[in-house]
């Protein structure tokens, strides 16, 4: 399935979650399933974001943006971290509320039923989701699929604190525990706002990652002198990598082409969204030749 209909399943399952969950919460009263409709509100919010931003980072480079609409998707990651930030302040200024004013709780079963039922929905979309932004590299579609995930365990600690509130008396058990999940949430929404702010700086892959690229291109290190300049960045669902590769001042030009694509085409299986720019530079041309590992 394409990742425009994946993110549009997202935006049809959570538009469904939100309705029963807003209904439950008025027929209740209670404050933990009103959190959970708040929170599946941002995550319908967030679904609406990802679908738009993987639609338009799938365009191609054009005059105004010669690099691409990656990074729109690192601005949509960014957004849907915030607004779990929200929900989390949100659901906490409801719980004390509820704390400071208690009040009963109304057919608690059903709240149970429909909190179960929602993390069903959003626990099969969000497998679905990652699957997709795996494949296709999607940090927009990453940072959706998560934000289902924790609406299904949120949904599953709402349907848990309903059943002790029910068996027990305690409605206190109620706010405490949308004060839990508020706090749960917006320490799981750090993670991700670590994946998805700092590309938006042009941060540099991996140490992992750039360590493998170097592995590929010193593999071909008896044809070549050495190699400088060597940059990495990741927008979106790609990498740029960048290097100066220094060959013999003797190499044929035909040459120096062909060992350039053949490094291109082994980092690219290894690496398959790499964008890659090699600057082939005969020796004559530097001072001293620079090591194979100059970073």
């Amino acid at each position: 399935m394409e990742p425009s209909r994946v993110a549009f399943l997202s935006v049809l399952s959570n538009t469904f979650v939100v309705v029963l969950k807003v209904i439950v919460a008025v027929i209740t009263g209670s404050v933990a399933v009103l959190s959970e409709a708040i929170h599946t509100s941002l995550d319908l919010a967030a679904s609406l974001i990802a679908f738009f931003s993987v639609r338009i980072s799938g365009r191609p480079a054009d005059k105004i943006h010669p690099y691409g609409h990656g990074k729109i998707e690192n601005i949509s990651g960014t957004i849907e971290t915030l607004l779990i930030y929200v929900a989390g302040i949100w659901i906490i200024y409801e719980s004390i509320k509820k704390l400071v004013h208690p009040e009963p709780m109304h057919l608690p079963l059903l709240g149970i039923i429909v909190m179960i039922v929602g993390a069903a929905i959003n626990f099969f979309v969000s497998r679905l989701i990652d699957n997709t932004a795996e494949r296709t590299h999607s940090v927009a579609m990453k940072s959706n699929a998560f934000h289902l995930l924790t609406d299904v365990y949120t949904s599953i600690g709402v349907a848990i604190s309903l059943l002790l509130a029910s068996l027990t008396g305690w409605t206190i058990l109620d706010p405490i525990i949308g004060i839990v999940l508020a706090c749960y949430i917006m320490f799981e929404a750090t993670k991700l706002m670590r994946a998805s702010f700092p590309p938006l700086l042009d941060t540099r892959l991996s140490e992992e990652e750039e360590n493998r690229i170097i592995k590929i291109i010193e593999s071909y290190h008896k044809e070549f002198i050495g190699f400088h300049n060597f940059r990495t960045r990741r927008s979106g669902p790609e990498e740029y990598i960048e290097l100066h590769l220094v060959v013999p001042s003797h190499l044929p030009i035909d040459a120096v082409e062909d060992l350039s694509d053949r490094i291109e085409e082994s980092i690219t299986k290894e690496i398959p969204h790499a964008q890659i720019l090699i600057h082939s530079e005969p020796e004559h041309e530097l001072r001293t030749v620079q090591p194979k590992k100059d970073l």
